[in-house]
């Protein structure tokens, strides 16, 4: 005795359970996976982010600090906190927003201070001038940011060079100090007062 062939239904029907099958199977292994654990010479870290957005608040609860880094990886021996490519807003007293990124960045303990590390730069946008540095340090308790590697200031049509370059952004003050050179534009007769 032969078994019936299966109708063209039952071929359907087993085709459309393979076939959903198939798309199970291709969709679960497109899944984004996290990317090696990243390790170093501070030892393994206890946990890592990705696309991860910080937000540090003063005594008062307003936030003055925020971190935007598409990973950051904390180790627990040196209780640091690496990030990559870092974008920074610092809010200063006032409430003016100062803007601050790197190729690399570090919080220490505590998530203070703030290192941000090659190809630095610090912005403020009201005042118009922009700091680019090796090597950057903000700390948010105190709102001092400083640079102990070469810096250049500017603010157009003028700047300076530095080697040592230090904000408090709640006092509104600057200091550009040791070896420091700059271009000014010299004053025409139209811009001399009368």
């Amino acid at each position: 005795m032969s078994l019936p062939r299966p109708s063209f239904r039952i071929w359907l029907f087993l085709l459309l359970v393979a076939l959903g099958g198939v798309l199970v199977l291709l969709d679960s292994r497109s899944a984004r996976e996290p990317g090696a654990v990243p390790r170093d010479e501070a030892g393994e870290p206890d946990f890592f982010l990705e696309g991860a957005r910080l937000t540090r608040f003063d005594a008062e609860g307003r936030a003055h600090q925020r971190v935007e880094t598409p990973r950051l990886v904390h180790t627990p021996h040196d209780e640091v906190t690496r990030l990559e490519t870092p974008d920074a807003r610092i809010y200063d007293n006032a409430g003016r927003v100062w803007f601050a990124e790197a190729d690399s960045g570090m919080l220490g303990p505590g998530g203070n201070p703030l290192t941000l590390s090659g190809n630095a730069r610090l912005r403020a946008p009201e005042e118009r001038w922009r700091l680019d540095t090796e090597v950057l340090h903000y700390d948010a308790d105190t709102g001092h940011a400083w640079t102990d590697t070469p810096a250049l200031l500017q603010q157009p049509p003028q700047h300076m060079r530095g080697e040592r370059f230090d904000a408090w952004l709640h006092d509104n003050r600057a200091r550009l100090t040791d070896n420091v050179r700059g271009h000014h534009q010299p004053e025409t007769r139209e811009d001399s007062p009368p």
